[in-house]
């Protein structure tokens, strides 16, 4: 059995840290793992290197990449006129999964919240309305959690686009309280079809 400061009990406790996944989950992990060396660890340990030296945010959209701009960003069948405003990087790829939008995203990394001192400037707010400019969008879709502070910086957003872009909001299937990243894919296509102007 591996010693209280072991390699393998490292790995245990950090495996035990992912989301999802608790001390007794993570020993199995591991030791599945062990078990499959060639054909798991040592890939996985060269993947996460990998990333780990090379991921980063795009610097236009905020999706996780491994260059500047990331795959949508860079793909010129992608500009068409639309951008969809998501929270994070987990909706954007639920909102993928889906196959139902073919424009941009914009990723905010949060909400507007007062209790956690998140403003305008930390969600890249003015970065979005540069976009607005120089992408030439005729839509923004607000594809945000159905929370409070989702909601709130829906309205935020609405109210400091000007007039001549349509602003739209996703639609039926998307329960209150309910975020993008839980939801089927079906649930997101209706939504996203569904959407209506703010």
């Amino acid at each position: 059995m591996a010693g209280p400061d072991s390699a393998i009990d490292r790995l245990i406790t950090l495996m035990a840290k992912l989301p999802g996944l608790g001390p007794r989950s993570a020993r199995r992990a591991v030791l599945y793992m062990i078990r499959k060396r060639a054909l798991l660890l040592i890939p996985l340990a060269d993947a996460l290197s990998e990333v780990a030296q090379t991921a980063r945010n795009c610097v236009n959209c905020g999706n996780v990449a491994t260059d500047d701009l990331c795959e949508i960003c860079r793909d010129p069948r992608r500009q068409n006129g639309t951008i969809c405003v998501v929270e994070d990087v987990a909706d954007l790829w639920a909102m993928e999964r889906s196959h139902v939008f073919q424009g941009r995203y914009h990723v905010l990394g949060g909400t507007l919240s007062a209790l956690e001192d998140r403003g305008p400037d930390e969600l890249g707010l003015p970065r979005l309305i540069q976009r607005l400019e120089s992408e030439e969008v005729e839509e923004v879709i607000l594809a945000l959690n159905a929370t409070v502070d989702g909601q709130t910086t829906a309205h935020y957003i609405a109210d400091m686009i000007e007039d001549g872009v349509m602003v739209s909001s996703l639609a039926q299937g998307v329960p209150v309280g309910g975020e993008l990243d839980y939801l089927d894919d079906g649930t997101i296509t209706a939504a996203m079809l569904a959407r209506k102007g703010v």
